[in-house]
């Protein structure tokens, strides 16, 4: 059945936000250039806009991209006479695909053999500076914008995409393998990879744009890689404190938007509806980080202390039942070997917590001057809420306000502004 051209954008446009990543991997599986995978996707998204609102939208609308993405292959191996053998295999694959459906999730069950996972540890080589493995792998993995990139990592987004085209250009010419790597070299490259599963979750968890709180998706993707990564690497301690902070954040979903899709705030949340069974595996993975680090007799790293700040809060019946003092000890320890001032800003809010808001301010005014929290909206949300508290109300309006102006989330704006208003109305005589 055709549908209108609006419907289908809007259509074509979720569809992709939740296939891309498989897409892409299955593809870099078969031509071996992640580039190469992300122009004949793109490529397939094109096919489907012209398409779709002609034909109608496909039973199967995830196949339905890899079989036309495939036939792509098939072109553009022919048309460049590329590795004739590489040409009959994908051949032989979409003859046989001819009249059926391409179970695109079948393929990603296996942990060694999962396509999602070859791409992250190829996005991931040793070859590429750090924060290109990050930026490219967030691109292809989580479909993020340029623009939610920078943001993450609050760069500018000119920046960000240099990082994107040199490290698709270096795979390509130095013909990275496509693989999960092994032994030693699966050590090597873990950190990068555990810093993009972070990222990507945390995409998921707060969106940085658009009208949606949450992407689910992300989340759901980010803690499917997270354990088998825990699966792959049993002796490392920070995978199983990063799926330790992502089971235990994804536990808080059903609680943190009403059912209007508003946000709402940790210490407001129904704790009855957050989920048990996910608190109780993240407990469970934490355990697993710290039993390890302590065989090898070292420290908790940064995720597995993460993962202990989310444990506080699941441990805690109400939120006046937190226990706050561990909390600012456990960012005290953070930010001893992650020195950053977005962790110092969360300290300030855990100070708030324990010793009251002029504590916590006096923390938050001390990181004004920081130029990598100049264009970050939390800065002034922080300060306002504190300000708020104090009975500063104008002033706390005109933080609000700023935080508002700096956010490019519209849920995250409104809440803002809502709060600047609930301000202006005590403040009035």
């Amino acid at each position: 059945m055709a549908v209108t051209a609006t419907d289908a954008h809007r259509t074509i446009d979720a569809i992709w936000r939740i296939e891309q990543a498989k897409i892409i991997a299955g593809l870099a599986r078969l031509v071996r250039d992640v580039g190469i995978a992300e122009e004949l996707a793109q490529d397939a998204l094109v096919s489907a806009l012209e398409q779709w609102p002609k034909s109608g939208i496909p039973d199967k609308p995830g196949a339905w991209l890899m079989a036309t993405a495939k036939h792509r292959a098939i072109d553009r191996l022919r048309r460049n006479r590329l590795i004739e053998r590489k040409h009959e295999e994908l051949g032989r694959e979409v003859e046989a695909e001819e009249g059926a459906t391409p179970d695109l999730d079948a393929a990603l069950d296996d942990d060694i053999g999962d396509d999602l996972l070859r791409l992250i540890f190829t996005a991931c080589h040793p070859l590429l500076a750090t924060e290109a493995r990050v930026a490219l792998t967030l691109r292809l993995i989580g479909g993020l914008t340029t623009e939610e990139i920078a943001r993450a990592f609050l760069v500018p987004a000119p920046t960000v995409a240099q990082r994107i085209v040199r490290a698709k250009r270096t795979l390509a010419e130095k013909r990275v393998p496509f693989e999960v790597p092994r032994g030693a070299e699966l050590a090597q490259r873990l950190a990068s990879v555990l810093e993009v599963i972070y990222l990507v979750f945390n995409e998921g968890y707060a969106a940085t744009a658009g009208d949606d709180w949450m992407r689910p998706q992300l989340c759901e993707e980010a803690l499917r890689l997270g354990r088998i990564l825990a699966g792959l690497a049993p002796n490392e301690s920070e995978v199983h404190g990063l799926v330790a902070l992502m089971e235990i954040q994804a536990s808080r979903f059903d609680a943190r938007t009403s059912a209007s899709g508003e946000p709402i705030l940790l210490l407001e949340q129904n704790r009855a509806r957050w989920d048990r069974l996910l608190i109780r595996r993240g407990l469970a993975a934490l355990e697993r980080a710290e039993a390890v680090a302590n065989d090898e007799r070292r420290g908790l790293g940064p995720y597995a202390l993460q993962g202990a700040i989310a444990a506080c809060h699941a441990r805690a019946r109400t939120g006046a039942e937190t226990d706050w003092a561990r909390i600012v000890e456990l960012y005290g320890a953070l930010a001893a070997i992650t020195p950053s001032p977005v962790v110092e800003l969360n300290r300030a809010v855990a100070l708030a917590m324990l010793a009251g808001p002029a504590a916590g301010l006096d923390l938050v005014d001390k990181l004004a001057s920081e130029p990598a929290l100049e264009a970050y909206h939390l800065l002034p949300s922080v300060r306002g809420d504190l300000l708020e508290k104090l009975g500063r109300l104008e002033e706390a309006r005109a933080e609000f306000e700023r935080a508002a102006s700096l956010t490019r989330n519209e849920r995250e704006r409104k809440l803002l502004l809502n709060r600047a208003a609930a301000c202006a109305r005590a403040a009035e005589p």
